[in-house]
C-alpha cells in the first residue's frame, strides 16, 4: 500500500523505519559516511510502500525552493519486481498535481540517468562525485 504524508503525519515507528532504511542503504550499503538526517525532512513530503515486512519503497519531495525529489531508495530484496518505477510514477502525480509549471530539481546517481530520463527529467549538469559517488544534477517541468 501506498502512502503519501507530511512529516507530522508519520508516526514514530514508521519514521524510524524510513531512517532506518535509508541509513542502511545510503550510508552502510554504499559506504558513504555523510549526515543522512538533515532537516530537511520537516519540510518534506514522504512517498513510501509499505507491504508485509515493511517498507520497501519510498522517496521524500522536499517543499523549499528549489523543490526537489530524493532519497529514492528502495530496499534491497525488491529492486528489480518494477517497485522503483511505481514509486516515481507516485511521486510523478504528485508534483504534476501541486507543482503545475514549477521546476523540479533532482539529485540522482549517474547511472539512475536514463532511469530518471524516462519520467522527463533532464540532465542539466556533468558528472561530479558526491561523498565518492558519481551524481548528476536533474530537472523536470510539467508545462503542458
Amino acid at each position: 500500500m501506498w502512502h503519501v504524508k507530511a512529516f507530522d503525519e508519520l508516526d514514530l515507528v514508521t519514521l524510524e523505519e524510513i531512517y532506518r532504511l535509508r541509513v542502511s542503504v545510503f550510508v552502510v550499503e554504499q559506504e558513504s559516511a555523510y549526515q543522512e538526517i538533515d532537516g530537511k525532512d520537516m519540510r518534506s513530503t514522504h512517498i513510501y510502500r509499505q507491504a508485509e515486512g515493511g517498507i520497501t519503497a519510498y522517496l521524500r519531495i522536499v517543499h523549499e525552493a528549489p523543490v526537489s525529489i530524493g532519497r529514492v531508495i528502495v530496499r534491497k530484496d525488491v529492486r528489480g519486481t518494477g517497485v522503483g518505477r511505481a514509486l516515481m510514477r507516485q511521486a510523478m502525480n504528485y508534483v504534476d498535481a501541486y507543482y503545475r509549471d514549477t521546476l523540479i530539481y533532482l539529485h540522482g546517481q549517474s547511472h539512475l540517468e536514463e532511469y530518471y530520463q524516462s519520467f522527463g527529467f533532464k540532465t542539466v549538469s556533468d558528472v561530479h562525485l558526491e561523498d565518492g559517488i558519481p551524481h548528476l544534477h536533474m530537472e523536470y517541468k510539467n508545462d503542458d
